[in-house]
């Protein structure tokens, strides 16, 4: 599917999400600029993996609108790829690797058709992308939680998708794991690609960050990570929980502790 590059990859309108009738996202507003990796970072509780759930439809929202390239979500699922926090995953289902990433060419198969010769090739070529071809026949519960959140990133990436939501890739995995997922995050970023991705190590937000959403319930701050990513605006979202440093890129303060979901 063509898309407009006139056009937002996402905008966001008065998004407001409620459990058991109360808000746990207000009123969130936001467009983002085509070809940014963009971090969205907030305390524990925030409402970052709500908001991510809401845009996609798995969670009910009470009020608010998404548009994807100028239209309803729901008309540009092929649009969107997902990777989903790993600990929501039932990885003791019976499939291999391969089989995980090939699930990402269902929306350009259609109901009918089985993946074939063509989907196992763009599979293969994917688990390499991510260092895991060796692993391709391998089952995903004998995978470490590194090597399945690579085999979730491959999947992410056969689905050829040019907006990508990924919840919390970097938590739990190995140096090696976060070296190989910024790396494909920047190549994405390359090919023009937009991917919004819910962090919690906010000491790598400046390195790995075009652009910075803060979150704590509603909008703090949204925009460059240069100008966004401030001590002030830290204060605002943690309520002044945290400590700060001198960034060793930049003047403005980053935060030497980690932060919850």
């Amino acid at each position: 599917m063509t898309t407009n590059s006139r056009l937002s990859p996402l905008s966001v309108t008065n998004l407001t999400v409620a459990y058991q009738k109360k808000p746990v996202v207000r009123n969130v507003t936001f467009e983002v600029a085509e070809g940014e990796l963009i971090g969205i970072i907030g305390p524990n509780g925030a409402g970052k993996s709500t908001l991510i759930k809401a845009i996609l439809g798995l969670q009910p929202v009470l009020t608010g609108e998404t548009l994807v390239y100028g239209k309803p979500y729901k008309s540009q699922r092929k649009l969107v790829g997902y990777v989903p926090q790993r600990e929501s995953v039932d990885w003791d289902f019976p499939t291999n690797a391969l089989d995980v990433v090939m699930m990402g060419r269902y929306g350009h198969l259609g109901l009918l058709r089985r993946p074939g010769a063509k989907e196992r090739a763009i599979g293969m070529e994917c688990l390499s992308k991510v260092g895991m071809a060796d692993f391709a026949g391998r089952q995903i519960s004998q995978l470490s939680g590194g090597q399945q959140q690579r085999v979730f990133l491959a999947r992410a990436l056969a689905q050829d998708a040019t907006l990508y939501f990924m919840d919390e890739p970097f938590a739990g995995v190995d140096a090696a794991t976060e070296k190989a997922i910024i790396t494909l995050l920047n190549e994405l970023k390359k090919q023009g690609k937009t991917v919004l991705v819910v962090h919690h190590d906010l000491a790598t937000v400046d390195q790995y960050f075009d652009s910075v959403m803060l979150i704590n319930g509603e909008m703090i701050a949204y925009g460059p990570t240069a100008t966004t990513f401030t001590e002030q605006r830290l204060q605002e979202a943690y309520g002044g929980r945290l400590t700060f440093i001198k960034s060793h890129q930049a003047e403005e303060p980053a935060a030497t502790a980690r932060a919850g979901r």
